[in-house]
């Protein structure tokens, strides 16, 4: 992305440009490259560097994020819900994923604040609703891993006070 398009803003502001970015991506099947010159010439847009990363992350994942929302997404398919829920969902659940240093919590809060902006009067409990069950989910498989995990080590460090004997005491 050339320098003369970025700029440095809130990171709501460049979810709020991400968000947009990925929802014109959703009309178009253009890179978000092209979706950007095309707006850097039009509008004279330029765009933060999150915002870039963001939304071209989202568009290069799009089998898996549609995939993950179609399975929490409770009697929606994909391709019966707006666009602007869609567009949403995916950066929020791209952002809740894979980026470290933003809280779930701060995702989905601003994915309910951009669903209230800019989505129909259902949006934002949808969208509170898909994200709320996939981190309840992914929560409690991080947590049965790290438990999974304890149980293992605690097995390992018992083994370790025995030394080489199995329960018996027996030598193996």
């Amino acid at each position: 992305m050339p320098a003369e398009w970025t700029i440095n803003m809130k990171r709501s502001e460049s979810r709020e440009q991400a968000f947009m970015l990925i929802f014109e991506r959703s009309f178009k099947d253009e890179s978000i490259d092209e979706i950007i010159e095309q707006a850097a010439i039009g509008r004279n847009l330029q765009v933060d560097d999150y915002a870039y990363r963001l939304a071209s992350d989202v568009c290069g994942n799009l089998p898996w994020l549609d995939e993950a929302i179609a399975s929490y997404s409770k009697k929606w398919k994909i391709n019966r819900m707006s666009r602007v829920a869609l567009s949403i969902l995916r950066l929020s659940l791209w952002e809740i994923d894979h980026v470290d240093t933003v809280p779930a919590g701060a995702s989905i809060n601003e994915a309910v604040e951009l669903a209230k902006k800019y989505g129909n009067d259902d949006d934002f409990s949808f969208v509170n609703g898909v994200l709320g069950a996939y981190v309840r989910r992914k929560d409690s498989s991080e947590q049965a891993g790290v438990e999974e995990k304890d149980i293992t080590n605690h097995g390992n460090a018992e083994a370790e006070k025995r030394g080489k004997t199995g329960r018996s005491g027996r030598i193996r």
